[in-house]
Formats: structure tokens, sequence, C-alpha cells
């Protein structure tokens, strides 16, 4: 009886030991401000990738716990674009690309202006918004992404596919790195 108790836990401690040792290893995103992204992109040209989100959405924390902290997406990420956060309700001016964007109240509540701009005025969250190396808004997606839907998307944009051919082609011949 003794023995089986040990067992049991030292299986558990192994399988404790093993999961937060792949947990350490797996790549992060490393987030910027938008500030450090446009002084990056100014030296390194690349795209820039905006996780427009609020504190209190269910589907941004989602998001974040399961789509950005896959170690495929959190590679992709790094290695092809500046990735940034925006709180699209941060009261805090944002100087970006000439330009100071301010919070706007409405009812106690409100947005900021950086963020509208992004989204083209709907606020929708999460939505993450793509820049280009010059850092010209090419649009943006609403909506949370898996990691499976959201890995065929970053290349997409990454490698320039939608200069010339739809995101439906592209998905048809993409090759997934993700293991289903």
């Amino acid at each position: 009886m003794m023995h089986t108790i040990k067992l049991k836990i030292f299986i558990l401690i192994s399988f404790v030991s093993v999961y937060q040792v792949d947990a350490q290893t797996a790549p992060k995103v490393k987030w910027y401000t938008i500030q450090e992204a446009e002084a990056l992109s100014k030296q390194n040209p690349r795209k820039i990738m905006i996780d427009v989100y609020t504190d209190w959405c269910g589907w941004c924390k989602k998001m974040d716990a399961e789509t950005f902290s896959h170690p495929v997406i959190a590679e992709f990420i790094n290695n092809n674009y500046y990735p940034v956060k925006l709180n699209a309700e941060s009261t805090a001016d944002i100087t970006f690309n000439g330009n100071t964007y301010k919070f706007v109240e409405q009812n106690g509540k409100g947005y900021h202006e950086l963020a509208a701009g992004l989204l083209n005025g709907r606020l929708s969250f999460p939505s993450i918004a793509y820049l280009n190396e010059k850092l010209e808004l090419l649009g943006a997606v609403p909506g949370y992404k898996g990691p499976v839907d959201m890995e065929p998307l970053l290349n997409y944009i990454a490698e320039n596919k939608f200069l010339t051919q739809s995101l439906e082609e592209y998905q048809q011949t993409f090759k997934s790195k993700i293991q289903q």
C-alpha cells in the first residue's frame, strides 16, 4: 500500500516537473509598445501586428491563453512581426507615426482614438490590426482566432500573399506546423 502511494507521488511529481520545463522553454510572444515597434520597424523594417483588446473582454483573454501562448504561433509572430498590445480603453495619450492619439470619454466610459483608427471605427474585441513596413494600415481582423485559424492568417500577411490571392485560396495550399 505504502509503495503504491509513493509510486503515485513520484509519477505526479515527474509529470509536474516535465510540464514546468516545457512551459518555461516554450517561446512566448515578445510584446512591444506601439512606440517601440515604430522605432524597431524604422531600424529593421517589419510588419506590425497590433492586438487591440480590453480588460473586460473574455475572448481577448482566451486568445492570450490559447493562441498567443501556442509555441508555433509565438515563434512565428516573434520572427515576422513587431507585436503590440493596445488596450482600446487606455486613457494615456499615445504618439505614433507623428500623431498623438487620445482617450475619448463617452458616458463614463470611452475608447482610445488609436484603437478606433486602427479598427476603422468598428470597436470589436479582440481585433488584430496589421501595418506594413511603412506603418500603413493593411487592415484589421475582428474576432477570436484559435491557433489553427491564426497560423495561416499570420503567414498570409507576413508573406504578402494578400497582394496576389485571397485568403481562401492561400489556405487551400497552406501547410500548417501545428500538430492536430
